[in-house]
């Protein structure tokens, strides 16, 4: 299964997200940003590579939509609700993706 996760910056949750789950029983991971400045930016062939979309705030839910709309139709995109509080591979952030993420696969 393909796995995309999408935050602002693509340079702390996301990131994290996709080292964690890159791999892990056999799915792909990837991670992108929804701002013009992130460091991988959000593309029309990272949303049509992916089975899940995982966005961690609702305004990257918003963007998604705004953008690739006809994309995503047929996708499964989910809001983990997760605050931009967290630093890269912060434990606490790996713990709670750990927690949330196995349940949608």
């Amino acid at each position: 299964m393909h796995l995309l996760f999408l935050c602002s910056q693509n340079k702390r949750r996301s990131l994290t997200a996709e080292k964690l789950f890159d791999g892990q029983n056999g799915h792909q991971a990837r991670s992108a940003g929804t701002e013009n400045n992130a460091r991988i930016k959000l593309t029309p062939g990272l949303v049509g590579w992916a089975d899940i979309i995982f966005c961690m705030e609702k305004k990257h839910v918003r963007r998604l939509k705004e953008k690739y709309s006809d994309i995503i139709a047929d996708k499964t995109v989910i809001c983990l609700n997760i605050p931009d509080d967290y630093s890269y591979m912060d434990d606490d952030l790996c713990e709670l993706f750990e927690s949330v993420v196995p349940e949608y696969l």
